[in-house]
């Protein structure tokens, strides 16, 4: 038998969704932007919503995101994604809007935004990235850096007395009353990529139901940020990120 007569369609279990385009992807090995990315590209085809999506890009390292996926794309100054999100959403109102933010963008610059955001109900998805460290400028503290986690800007540690405490904007976002659905995944294993992609999933569904705002907490690694191989990325995180910030549904109303 040929390798040729073993390629075939009828033998494929996997195929690249045709929302994902063919660029390559300019994030460091390991990083978890490339399999949210792959996620939701396949959702949206899924749902067949291609031609209804419209995503706001933010700022820091998924800034070109719109490289990647074949849908609208709007992109948004610092922290900002939410408002202009809301502005789309209520131009388009038909339309699947969806923000996809760091912690840095969301959790620091856009604490506001995405506080009112949530806090109104806007009929939009946001997906935030939350790997504890500002990843494109330079690794410094993020709000979101874990107590005594060394940071290019903490390297003693962040220490609670001077920077304060981890802020745990998911725990918040789940207390507004204009949220429908508010989780935190990750995608660490093939078992929690399984479940990442069924969060991201209801949250598009609540979307085109015009339930308000779904809100996906994505614990991430940031292997260089973190001075760690993706491996050692992926350790740290379940023994340091995942006691701080527990995965599982907060809200599903």
């Amino acid at each position: 038998m040929d390798i040729k007569d073993i390629i075939k369609e009828e033998n494929l279990v996997y195929s690249k969704t045709k929302v994902l385009t063919d660029n390559i992807m300019h994030y460091c090995p390991g990083c978890t932007h490339g399999v949210v990315h792959k996620l939701v590209a396949e959702v949206i085809e899924e749902l067949n919503i291609q031609g209804k999506t419209i995503g706001v890009s933010p700022v820091g390292c998924s800034v070109l995101a719109y490289n990647y996926l074949d849908i609208d794309w709007q992109e948004a100054a610092h922290g900002r994604a939410p408002a202009v999100a809301t502005a789309i959403n209520r131009l388009y109102p038909d339309k699947y809007v969806f923000t996809y933010q760091g912690d840095g963008d969301l959790a620091s610059i856009g604490t506001a935004e995405i506080m009112h955001a949530c806090n109104r109900g806007e009929n939009i998805v946001v997906i935030f990235i939350n790997n504890g460290i500002y990843g494109m400028t330079g690794g410094q503290m993020a709000p979101t850096t874990l107590e005594g986690m060394v940071t290019a800007t903490t390297p003693y540690g962040r220490d609670i007395k001077l920077n304060g405490y981890p802020l745990k904007i998911t725990e918040l976002i789940a207390q507004l009353p204009g949220t429908c659905y508010v989780t935190r995944q990750s995608a660490h294993t093939p078992a929690a990529v399984r479940k990442l992609k069924k969060a991201i999933t209801k949250a598009f569904e609540n979307t085109g139901q015009k339930k308000g705002t779904s809100f996906v907490e994505v614990v991430s690694t940031c292997n260089s940020g973190w001075k760690l191989s993706p491996v050692k990325s992926n350790e740290w995180m379940v023994e340091n990120m995942f006691p701080a910030y527990p995965l599982g549904d907060m809200k599903d109303e």
